[in-house]
């Protein structure tokens, strides 16, 4: 196996196990166990595992972005299309995954544990190497939503951010379960695709929801 192959066949076998069982649980040796290549490989190309999940990042989050950008340029030139709307913007990055996700099925699992993995407190070399690389990228639909939601502090736009990202994480990193419950209960299971759809109103009405400076007075 050559250079190339060797590393593509690592992030490959990464990329599952991470899906699968998580950044933190996924162990070196099992990588390279299920890549067939010796313990060394993964310093040799990547450096360190942290250099691997990074190369397993960007797989998945720059055909994201990309995907994202090709969304909005294509909003942007409609014709007579006016200021895209926060429900607009929503469906693009819920479609956006859903490209990424066709086109691997790890997708939306490894992008999910991603930003569990970059929550963490020990994790601070993460978030820097996912804000230099995608901060820019990521800046114009971050703007986008900004205008079209309630006037706010930029620090409280910053906490809404995170609670819509918040909600997207827990919800696709828990869906199985929650398919399962939805079944028990209501003898039916939504489809991962529908759930995407179905969220954009609840996280719309969140950016769209006045922001009230005196609710930590009456606490």
């Amino acid at each position: 196996m050559n250079h190339k192959g060797t590393s593509a066949s690592i992030v490959k076998a990464a990329e599952t196990l991470f899906a699968e069982q998580g950044f933190t649980e996924t162990t070196v040796r099992q990588i390279t166990s299920r890549a067939d290549v010796n313990l060394a490989a993964i310093n040799y190309h990547f450096g360190s595992k942290k250099g691997l999940i990074q190369a397993v990042a960007e797989k998945f989050l720059t055909p994201l972005c990309e995907e994202l950008g090709e969304l909005m340029q294509q909003r942007l030139h409609a014709v007579e299309a006016g200021q895209a709307t926060l429900d607009e913007l929503l469906e693009m990055l819920m479609r956006a995954l859903l490209t990424v996700n066709r086109d691997n099925v790890n997708a939306l699992a490894v992008f999910m544990r991603l930003l569990e993995l970059s929550y963490m407190k020990n994790q601070e070399e993460l978030r820097e190497f996912l804000i230099g690389r995608y901060g820019d990228k990521l800046q114009p639909f971050i703007e986008l939503l900004r205008k079209d939601a309630a006037p706010m502090e930029d620090s409280e736009f910053f906490w809404r951010l995170h609670f819509l990202l918040g909600s997207i994480t827990f919800t696709l990193s828990n869906f199985n379960t929650l398919y399962a419950m939805e079944k028990k209960e209501f003898h039916s299971g939504a489809e991962v695709e529908n759930i995407l759809h179905r969220m954009i109103p609840v996280l719309s009405a969140g950016l769209q929801a006045r922001a009230d400076k005196t609710y930590f007075c009456r606490l």
